[in-house]
């Protein structure tokens, strides 16, 4: 007998929920390949589990929902966004987690299944990573096991993906508060619904919307118009008669796959509810294609950095964009690191300036070597992406040093230029936030800038992470970090912000990427697009 059609049992027991998933963000247009060096991997059940605030928060609705089930966890690997992954590495973890899932269901069946994952990974030889791994997975637990997924906002939903998982839902927020609260909330509707389908209830209705347009997260943030209103009507939509959930793709713009497109997905028990939600998503995306704006003032970095120096608002923070490892950038680019060494300005010390970070993990060991205080010549930067001017010479002082599982070994220097004709000796701080750079003995001197390097690719977006380098986020002048938007504690950091058009794996100039594979009319690289003038809801596999 069909398990979602067997009679109400008289004893309700409580869903078995496996989860699995692979979690990463990745560019296509990035010279780097992720690997199992970048992952955290979290095994069986109490490992995943933990991973969950809400699980081990105390709260009383993680409580319940931690009590609502018997779950099974079997893999759960994760990365900062980076290149396509390595094929061989996927299709292990692929083979363990339905190895895995085989050896659970066959010890009892598992009436629903949480797929854990981002949304917008890239596997070298695929086109569409989650949809195979979710389409390997339901081979393995049959067309029966609720499915479910919570997902980056940033992610893709393909027509496979959704035709695979019975519920999807994102984040309503960017940059990403909602993170923990978007899985719980993902969850908790994959255990009701199971529970529903186990005591002889219908699976909810979905419905999908494309909508052609691809966009930069720095065009689409929640801060600002007309983000902020898309993302609001949600609560709204979601409080409808029959409607449990609505949620917008934003897209992942940094990979060249039919996939990657603005999406809708809209879940709940009424059928004309779910699809009339989710068309009026659509259409107000759609209203609003021409509206999107970069979520700062732009320029060039040569003019970002004019204004950042000019300005009297300090510190000021500038974004080196199209390097951001938080998008998947090599994290090495010296497109920015140049042309701060070249700044009269900072070489005087008259302006301090942080460049952070570049993974070089050759310049940090050397540094380790150093020793605080110690002095040297380093080829900083290019070697991943090595576009213009790749690697960069310079010699610095090492002012301090640290190592986390974050960043590897990492280390903070100080650039010395040549001494100034009758420069003398005085002292600073390790951030440089006085007006004088502190002159070394010797025909050599300090410089304004600090570069950070570090061992592994890394985002410095939390004042703890600078602080472990004795940094402060509101220490120095000007800020050049590999970032797009900035994350809540830059952003509170920040006095005034620009965001630099800057060359890299994730350009935010996505028409001079070269894009060739992408859907066609899709904004930005086309004028415009059709309205959505009709429901597109698609039937799963089941039909």
């Amino acid at each position: 007998m069909n398990r979602r059609t067997e009679p109400h049992r008289s004893e309700p027991r409580r869903p078995r929920i496996g989860i699995a998933g692979i979690a990463i963000e990745s560019s296509t247009f990035t010279p780097y390949r992720s690997s199992a060096e970048d992952f955290e991997v979290r095994r069986g059940t109490e490992q995943i589990l933990d991973r969950y605030p809400f699980f081990t928060g105390g709260s009383a609705s993680g409580k319940a929902l931690r009590e609502a089930a018997d779950y099974v966890g079997v893999l759960h690997a994760r990365a900062l966004p980076g290149g396509q992954l390595v094929r061989e590495v996927y299709e292990g973890w692929t083979q363990e987690i339905c190895e895995g899932l085989a050896a659970a269901h066959a010890e009892r069946p598992l009436d629903g299944f949480y797929f854990d994952i981002h949304g917008a990974m890239s596997v070298e030889g695929l086109e569409d990573a989650e949809g195979d791994l979710i389409s390997a997975i339901r081979e393995v637990i049959g067309p029966d096991v609720v499915v479910g997924t919570a997902m980056d906002l940033h992610g893709n939903v393909s027509e496979t993906l959704f035709d695979a998982c019975d519920l999807l839902t994102c984040y309503r927020h960017a940059p990403h508060i909602d993170a923990w609260e978007t899985r719980e909330r993902g969850l908790r509707d994959l255990v009701d619904a199971t529970t529903a389908v186990m005591a002889g209830g219908p699976l909810p209705h979905k419905a999908l919307v494309h909508v052609p347009v691809l966009l930069p997260g720095e065009k689409t943030s929640t801060r600002i118009e007309p983000a902020r209103s898309i993302y609001g009507r949600i609560p709204e939509l979601t409080a409808r008669e029959g409607v449990t959930d609505v949620s917008y793709w934003v897209g992942f713009a940094w990979a060249d796959q039919h996939r990657c497109k603005a999406a809708i997905v809209a879940f709940g028990a009424d059928a004309d509810a779910v699809d009339a939600a989710a068309l009026e998503l659509a259409t107000a995306v759609w209203e609003a294609r021409h509206d999107f704006e970069f979520v700062a003032p732009t320029g060039s970095f040569a003019d970002c950095l004019d204004q950042a120096i000019a300005s009297e608002k300090r510190p000021f923070w500038i974004s080196d964009s199209g390097d951001n490892p938080g998008a998947g950038g090599a994290d090495d680019t010296t497109h920015c690191l140049a042309q701060l060494l070249e700044r009269e300005e900072i070489r005087a010390g008259q302006v301090s300036a942080l460049m952070v970070s570049l993974v070089d993990p050759e310049s940090a060991q050397a540094a380790w070597e150093m020793g605080v205080g110690g002095r040297g010549d380093l080829l900083v930067g290019g070697r991943i992406d090595a576009r213009e001017p790749g690697p960069v010479p310079l010699r610095a002082e090492v002012v301090a040093l640290d190592d986390s599982p974050a960043t590897g070994r990492a280390a903070a220097l100080r650039v010395l230029v040549p001494a100034a004709p009758g420069a003398s000796g005085s002292s600073d701080d390790i951030e440089g936030s006085t007006s004088r750079a502190r002159q070394g003995a010797g025909a050599e001197q300090l410089s304004g800038l600090t570069v950070v390097v570090t061992a592994r690719r890394s985002q410095f977006a939390t004042a703890d992470m600078f602080a472990r380098l004795g940094l402060s986020m509101t220490g120095f002048d000007v800020v050049t970090v590999k970032m797009g938007y900035l994350e809540p504690d830059q952003y509170e950091a920040a006095a005034d912000w620009l965001l630099a058009l800057t060359p890299g794996g994730v350009d935010q100039d996505l028409v001079r990427l070269g894009h060739s594979r992408i859907d066609r009319p899709m904004i930005p690289f086309d004028a415009d697009i059709p309205a959505p003038s009709a429901r597109r809801v698609r039937q799963d596999y089941r039909s």
